[in-house]
């Protein structure tokens, strides 16, 4: 299996709207092998919305991820780094709000602080974008991060170019192998993609 003995964080933001979607493929990281660690946002663990409460997608998270212990504090993440190191993190959903945040060194959640933390370790950090502002005033946070070292996308491209023409969102049914390209220093290709495929 592809990711037999590995240590994969896995961290979930608001993007409320794609938290279904996203979810179910922390499963199939552990399916694959993988030893799935689940960070959230204070976002995902105290907002409800029309998407759900907060409660049902901690529980789902739990056992999406096999793990009763979500991470949902930066003093909880903060052993990642050092201590517990991860051999790759995934952020899925990322919305425009953490990509802003982590382009700029902003580290004020636990997916952030892990992610931070990964990279400090020299090993990749794997993103899966949802939002809005994409072809907006987020583009140029986004482009500075597929610059970065060790950061990689999952493949994107607009869900609803008519409505929302400056939205992208990431195809999340790509985030394995984007993982897996990963970890051997490679970008999983194309990047920029028709959201649904035919």
């Amino acid at each position: 299996m592809p990711f037999h003995n590995k240590r994969i964080g896995f961290g979930v933001t608001g993007s409320h709207c794609t938290l279904e979607e996203a979810i179910p493929y922390m499963k199939e990281l552990r399916d694959k092998g993988a030893d799935v660690y689940p960070f959230i946002t204070p976002t995902v663990l105290k907002t409800d919305t029309k998407f759900g409460a907060a409660e049902k997608w901690l529980n789902a998270i739990q056992k999406a991820s096999g793990k009763e212990d979500v991470i949902d504090s930066i003093v909880k993440a903060e052993p990642f780094g050092p201590k517990i190191p991860l051999d790759a993190m995934v952020i899925a959903p990322m919305t425009g709000n953490s990509i802003s945040r982590f382009a700029n060194a902003i580290t004020d959640s636990p997916v952030l602080m892990a992610a931070k933390a990964t990279l400090r370790n020299s090993n990749p950090v794997v993103l899966a974008i949802s939002t809005n502002d994409a072809l907006g005033l987020n583009g140029s946070n986004i482009m500075k991060l597929m610059g970065a070292k060790n950061i990689y996308f999952v493949p994107f491209g607009q869900d609803n170019p008519d409505k929302k023409p400056t939205s992208l969102v990431a195809r999340m049914e790509a985030i394995a192998p984007t993982l897996e390209e990963a970890l051997s220093g490679r970008q999983y290709q194309p990047v920029i993609v028709e959201k649904y495929k035919d």
